[in-house]
């Protein structure tokens, strides 16, 4: 029997077994929702408010969902993105589609240049895809924090071509306030609960030549008048596909089967590390851009990045959990996978240490599956990312990115600040070529992370003009002035 047609069989009963609330559908694998999808057909998406259960408590939250009630959409790389999105929610809202490179005017930045979607109205979105891959899709609003964020999963043929089952895992950070609350006790607070979310016990030494950080036993100082912040939020709950690990989604998988998993950080304030457990992964892909398989069992993704994995079930089966641990802190989230009749032991939500630190070994490792020629640099550019931990404002500071049409751009960005910044480009992909001055042929990327004292150089080609966003994915960092934009001139 193939494994797609094993999951066809089985998935019914892995959903009864796992289903959320009837008033909250879960976020479907994409191998499920396939044949629900007519290619070339105008798919409707609602943003909607729906309610889930969190800690016990019901809580009210956004979603993004299908005329049949699954969140989020999937495509195929050969057919556009035809979209009518329509909003149920009583207050504005805009989507951007983070990973694809739509047209300037369909990016979904408020104001840049679209209007925001009123109460009740609806809006057409119509572009080329031409590529696979794990993307997502979210408000870049406040309204990120409230969950309203879905995946978005593009197959290509050779996709659909493998002998594999597909999961897919949104994460996120979950709090009870409101994300206004939130970012009032940010900049009331001088930058948080405590800043770092964390015991400052704990001295970093940073490996500057991989961007790589290492936790001592004894402070967490990095020197004179110099501390490191880790996380500068405590949330209620972190999940995995709307649930924490209380109550965790558990998907039916084949003895000896393969299956592809799909994972989105869509947290907005929260790095994790992917922990596979008992479980070899291959890492193929990060930011739906294929690289050359890397092997192993804990994999980091900051805020706005995405995963690929592929995991081999043993022949004997099993219950494996697939956890994603939060950074500097013990608390974690995750989904199983579970062959039928497989015992599902508890998890518990909170761990016995710490999650470790996110920086930038994994990073160097990365390399693209089809290297770019070297090509002459048209325009460069140096940023610095700063910030004022008292008030609470962010900032990048430096060149103005002016850019012609056609230009090959290389821009160096250096973080001068305590915290981590995951910096995202929209409009466009580019590929890492240097890490604290050292060359690499790196991954091609939209979202890359910048840790404290760090210097990331990325390259891409100039060939989507409009005024695009270039700023932190910790919400609070953006929102508090974390943003720049990429002109293009005449």
């Amino acid at each position: 029997m193939y494994r797609r047609e094993f999951l066809t069989r089985t998935m019914a009963g892995a959903a009864a077994y796992s289903a959320f609330n009837t008033t909250v559908p879960q976020i479907a694998s994409a191998a499920s929702s396939q044949a629900a999808q007519v290619v070339g057909s105008t798919q409707r998406l609602s943003i909607v408010k729906r309610t889930i259960e969190v800690n016990g408590k019901a809580a009210s939250v956004l979603g993004l969902l299908r005329a049949d009630g699954s969140s989020g959409l999937i495509l195929d790389a050969d057919s556009p993105l035809d979209v009518e999105l329509a909003s149920q929610i009583d207050a504005p809202t805009l989507i951007h589609w983070h990973g694809l490179t739509p047209p300037w005017d369909q990016d979904g930045v408020p104001d840049n240049p679209a209007a925001l979607i009123k109460p009740g109205e609806s809006r057409g979105y119509n572009f080329q895809l031409g590529a696979g891959g794990t993307h997502w899709m979210h408000a870049h609003t406040l309204q990120e924090q409230s969950l309203l964020a879905a995946p978005l999963i593009i197959h290509t043929a050779e996709d659909k071509k493998r002998d594999e089952q597909e999961i897919v895992i949104l994460l996120h950070d979950f709090s009870f306030k409101s994300p206004e609350e939130l970012l009032a006790g940010l900049k009331s607070s001088g930058g948080g609960m405590d800043m770092s979310g964390h015991d400052m016990g704990g001295m970093m030494n940073m490996d500057m030549s991989g961007g790589s950080m290492k936790r001592h036993m004894g402070s967490m100082s990095m020197g004179r008048g110099m501390a490191m912040d880790i996380n500068d939020i405590e949330y209620d709950a972190y999940l995995a596909n709307d649930r924490s690990l209380d109550d965790p989604e558990v998907f039916q998988v084949e003895k000896g089967g393969r299956v592809r998993v799909r994972l989105i950080n869509g947290a907005t304030a929260t790095a994790f590390t992917v922990d596979t457990g008992n479980l070899e992964a291959m890492l193929i892909a990060v930011d739906g851009q294929d690289i050359e398989t890397i092997e192993g069992k804990q994999f980091p993704v900051s805020m706005g990045q995405r995963l690929d994995l592929v995991l081999e079930i043993p022949k004997e089966g099993g219950s494996f959990p697939i956890l994603a641990l939060r950074e500097g802190a013990p608390q974690r989230t995750g989904i199983i996978l579970s062959t039928p009749g497989a015992a599902v032991a508890k998890v518990a939500a909170i761990g016995e240490v710490d999650g470790p630190l996110v920086g930038l070994e994994l990073e160097q490792r990365l390399r693209p599956v089809r290297s770019s020629a070297d090509r002459h640099v048209d325009k460069s550019f140096k940023v610095s990312l700063s910030g004022d931990m008292a008030k609470y404002a962010w900032a990048i500071e430096g060149d103005a990115l002016k850019v012609f049409p056609g230009d090959h751009v290389e821009l160096s960005i250096s973080n001068m600040s305590m915290m981590s910044h995951p910096m995202h480009l929209h409009g466009h992909h580019f590929q890492v070529v240097a890490i604290n001055g050292q060359r690499i042929n790196g991954a091609v990327r939209d979202t890359v992370l910048l840790p404290m004292m760090s210097e990331v150089t990325i390259a891409f080609d100039a060939q989507n003009p409009g005024h695009w966003p270039f700023h932190c994915h910790h919400l609070y960092h953006m929102a508090s002035g974390m943003m720049t934009y990429v002109g293009y001139e005449a």
